[in-house]
């Protein structure tokens, strides 16, 4: 697989529960719609704001510790405080991070390719977390849905996208992904609100992801190495919290045949096409991996519409 060495490179390929899976269609029909053509950076300001802009409510200064100097950070948080500006590039204008943001934030240019890839009316991020992936979609999609168990992290995420100036298009809710999936199922019939588009990041099981399966006592097998990466086990879907991967993708098929599910780069790539359970459909699924320099960071997969070539499918 090739990578673009010193920037951010996007390397896709394609599953299919065919015997001989083929080559993705040449043009992407995805529907007109999707092609946003509004500047997203010209944000309007809402009456509740200040003459400054700024919402005194938003602001969670002092909730958690903010790090200036590498002095000043634990040792086992120090590495990913090295890549902060890599995280959030408005760093330094006060954003912050909770001890679980520091290690699962996804770093900006990879949130920004996947909001880009991600372009709709509405989308759902089910784990926002302290607002990396909501403030890239926030950029590029009219309504952003971001959920969050933590109440901590949602008033992050929500001070972190005010920073970004991005906050009035993101509606935070304080809520875990499955009970909110299972009320909207239970009432989107009746309900205007589309969801066109959901983001799935769950938590992996924190840092130990690149031990591979991080249940107790579950074998795991070393996957193929990558020139200039070490060697990792595979991580299994069944390591996905707060339930499997595939239930957790499953539930979401539900809501919108439109998935980008954000995985670590060591998941099993047979578990993903796996997900594609109908054999008589011709869908795909698209493996895109997501590299920092020289080094690869995680694996988007996006399915239904998502996938290039594929847009016909974005609203079946």
């Amino acid at each position: 697989m090739g990578k673009r060495r010193g920037g951010l490179s996007g390397v896709s390929r394609f599953l299919q529960q065919s015997a001989e899976p083929s080559g993705p269609p040449e043009s992407d029909i995805r529907p007109a719609k999707k092609r946003k053509t509004s500047d997203a950076g010209a944000v309007s300001v809402p009456a509740e704001y200040s003459d400054s802009g700024y919402i005194k409510a938003y602001d969670a200064t002092g909730m958690v510790p903010r790090y200036e100097h590498a002095s000043h950070v634990p040792e086992h948080l120090k590495k990913y405080f090295a890549q902060r500006m890599r995280f959030l590039s408005l760093y330094e204008s006060g954003c912050l991070l909770d001890e679980e943001g520091w290690y699962s934030i996804t770093p900006e240019l990879v949130a920004d390719r996947i909001a880009e890839r991600c372009r709709c009316d509405t989308i759902l991020d089910a784990f926002c977390g302290v607002g990396g992936n909501a403030i890239a979609f926030a950029k590029t999609c009219e309504r952003v849905i971001a959920l969050d168990i933590s109440p901590t992290r949602l008033a992050l995420a929500r001070h972190n996208a005010q920073i970004y100036g991005v906050a009035d298009r993101i509606e935070f809710i304080l809520t875990d992904y499955i009970s909110f999936a299972n009320a909207y199922l239970a009432i989107h019939s009746a309900s205007p609100r589309k969801i066109d588009v959901v983001f799935l990041s769950p938590p992996w099981g924190g840092p130990s992801y690149l031990a591979g399966d991080t249940r107790p006592s579950s074998p795991t097998k070393p996957e193929s190495p990558v020139e200039g990466e070490a060697t990792h086990p595979t991580y299994t879907l069944a390591s996905i919290q707060p339930i499997h991967g595939a239930d957790l993708f499953h539930l979401s098929r539900r809501i919108t045949p439109n998935i980008a599910y954000y995985l670590p780069r060591n998941t099993q790539l047979d578990e993903i096409g796996a997900l594609l359970s109908d054999p008589d459909k011709k869908e795909q699924v698209e493996v895109e991996e997501e590299w920092m320099g020289s080094k690869l960071k995680a694996l988007t997969c996006y399915f239904g519409g998502l996938a290039d070539g594929q847009g016909e499918l974005f609203d079946s």
